[in-house]
């Protein structure tokens, strides 16, 4: 869309009529969205979401959640700092609607799941899972394995994280992404001018930079995954794990991801910090 001049990444979010007010939008530039430094909440820490207990309201819509963040003291001021609030992207998803008065799956499905031939990713709308999947689980009370698959709405995540797909699709997906082949002309150098953030990991607009590898890192409540590209080896290391644990923070999928590069690549490790310093949580 910025190659297409719809919008520009310096564009304050006062110039969008997303339907919530935004105090200070135009001071927060959409490239802050993107580089998670708007400062604005989380939108899943707000009391008003605990309150729904994961229930799903009628006619709910993605402003609701946004709107609850919008009540709470931002982190800090715009550009000031890095935190990973998926308010951010919430509103990103918002963005993309209101340019092209169509949904953010369908603009996914049109720029990116057709073109690239990613026939097992998709941006669902309902519960409903494509047979084979990967149950997640977490331990109970009692310290014993429970089965919390499609316990989060797809409705809550949105544009913060409702997709789906396998493997296959994901190494062709992570290597596509971290060379620029998904981006729009001329973007490329926005995407991967990643900024520091803690130790030798870095912050990009939606993409993860560490010690030359380019990827992401997501969670869900019975999930952890780590996909992670090497322009300069070619190498690419997916982690997946059925489990969500609290510790270590950074996730056991990144973990998982540094120990193979420890192995594979030893001069370049990635998510290495500090001995007294710890990533916050996403």
């Amino acid at each position: 869309m910025v190659s297409e001049r719809k919008l520009s990444l310096d564009d304050p979010l006062s110039r969008f009529s997303l339907g919530v007010t935004i105090p200070n939008g135009e001071n927060i530039t959409v490239r802050e969205l993107c580089n998670m430094r708007s400062g604005l909440f989380e939108a899943y820490d707000t009391p008003e979401f605990a309150k729904l207990n994961m229930k799903v309201p009628k006619d709910f819509e993605p402003k609701t959640l946004v709107g609850w963040a919008m009540k709470q003291k931002p982190y800090f001021p715009p550009g000031k700092g890095y935190h990973y609030t998926n308010t951010n992207y919430l509103l990103i998803g918002m963005i993309i609607e209101s340019i092209t008065k169509d949904s953010v799956g369908n603009q996914i499905r049109k720029r990116l799941l057709e073109p690239f031939g990613l026939t097992q990713t998709s941006y669902p709308e309902t519960q409903d899972m494509p047979t084979p999947w990967v149950h997640g689980y977490h331990l109970d009370k009692q310290g014993n394995w429970e089965d919390i698959s499609n316990t989060i709405p797809v409705a809550f995540m949105g544009s913060a994280g409702a997709m789906i797909s396998d493997m296959n699709d994901i190494r062709r997906w992570v290597e596509l992404y971290a060379t620029g082949k998904t981006c729009g002309a001329g973007t490329y150098n926005d995407l991967i001018n990643c900024i520091p953030f803690l130790g030798n990991t870095s912050f990009g607009l939606g993409i993860t930079c560490s010690a030359g590898w380019y990827g992401y890192t997501g969670a869900l409540p019975g999930y952890n995954t780590a996909d992670y590209y090497s322009p300069e080896t070619g190498i690419t290391i997916l982690a997946w794990i059925n489990y969500q644990a609290n510790e270590p923070v950074e996730g056991v999928a990144s973990v998982m991801v540094r120990d193979i590069a420890r192995i594979l690549t030893p001069d370049h490790v990635p998510f290495v910090y500090e001995k007294s310093s710890e990533p916050s949580k996403p």
